[in-house]
């Protein structure tokens, strides 16, 4: 019998706090009789803290389940579950586990019971929910969430609510967006994106100081921002099968740039004064507009043409990560200035780390 209690109950208390009916093939009306039995019979259902129910048939649990009035910790993975169990009312739950089933987002109610909520673990991994459940974001003493291995397309936005969230677990989903609320979960430590769609990460993940592992693999990144480099607590970053691993953008073919573009480079590269009234409004914003050549040999500008091109940046001394940056001219990349900067071999080791990761 497997037990989550303390390590300083002796074996019977441990036994006595677990009810374990697990790998029974159990349907919802076998388990709804025994589960009356505990509770009419035996009269013992507030002496348990653990309830495994994983590895059967139920598809919802019995209303006899608010008996269990002490009850922690329900776990009820594997199973054919279509109804999202209905115990916050009286069960005062740190941990519900409820991965592998066949929940939907018409499976939970339009909001939860809160009386005598405490819940710090859910874990809805593996079932067939298409929408982040907004309802989640009134489990504000949440510290673990899993939803890995879904069909959910989006991060709701009120994400920022869970304020104690420590792991956030939505790989294996259809997420092509992060929004910028997952930068104010500031108490974060791993955030699991893999397997997605994410196309770009906001650049307040610069704000989650305390994370530790962000793992972004499988997606459709081109590039990380910057401020990633603000990172400091970062240990694990994992960045395989990535455009931006899989194929470095470092000489993309060049349109020729418009005369447009040509006068305006020329009238800021010699410094031309040019003055309201002298042309029409629109050219002085074009000209506003101008971006500088990250090449600090390069004093040239660029405004729509430009390359794009992979600069390895390094980690806070662990590792060198590539970040995109955009130069005014492809031959700023075949510089001396970049040549260290690009050089695969300088730091082989480091970069298998986060390559290969």
């Amino acid at each position: 019998m497997e037990c989550y209690t303390s390590d300083s109950c002796d074996s019977d208390s441990r036994e006595q706090k677990t009810l374990d009916l697990s790998c029974k093939l159990m349907d919802s009306i076998n388990l709804s009789s025994e589960l009356k039995g505990i509770v009419d019979e035996k009269n013992c259902a507030e002496n348990y803290e653990i309830l495994l129910l994983y590895n059967n048939r139920i598809k919802a649990l019995p209303d006899t389940i608010n008996k269990f009035c002490n009850l922690k910790i329900l776990d009820i993975s594997n199973n054919r579950l279509t109804v999202f169990p209905d115990v916050f009312k009286s069960c005062p739950l740190t941990s519900l586990i409820a991965k592998n089933n066949q929940l939907t987002n018409e499976s939970f109610p339009k909001c939860f019971n809160l009386t005598k909520c405490t819940l710090k673990e859910l874990n809805l991994s593996g079932n067939h929910i298409n929408f982040f459940p907004e309802q989640i974001m009134e489990l504000t003493s949440l510290k673990y969430l899993y939803l890995g291995g879904n069909n959910i397309v989006n991060i709701s936005k009120d994400i920022w609510k869970l304020t104690s969230l420590q792991i956030l677990s939505i790989g294996g989903n259809q997420i092509s967006e992060v929004p910028e609320s997952v930068g104010r979960l500031t108490t974060l430590q791993a955030l699991v994106l893999s397997d997605n769609q994410i196309e770009q990460l906001p650049a307040s993940i610069a704000n989650l100081k305390q994370l530790r592992s962000l793992l972004i693999h499988k997606n459709k990144l081109k590039t990380l921002p910057t401020q990633i480099i603000k990172l400091t607590c970062l240990t694990e970053l994992s960045l395989r099968d990535n455009p931006l691993v899989v194929r470095f953008v470092r000489d993309m073919t060049l349109q020729p740039p418009s005369l447009l573009e040509l006068a305006g480079r020329t009238i800021k590269l010699h410094e031309i004064p040019v003055h309201a009234g002298d042309v029409p409004d629109t050219l002085i914003q074009y000209l506003r507009a101008a971006q500088c050549c990250v090449n600090p040999k390069c004093k040239g500008v660029f405004f729509d043409n430009r390359v794009e091109h992979i600069k390895f940046v390094d980690f806070c001394g662990k590792y060198r990560i590539p970040l995109l940056q955009y130069l005014c001219s492809s031959k700023c990349i075949t510089g001396r200035w970049e040549s260290r900067e690009m050089d695969n071999n300088l730091h082989p080791h480091m970069m298998r780390k986060v390559l290969l990761g």
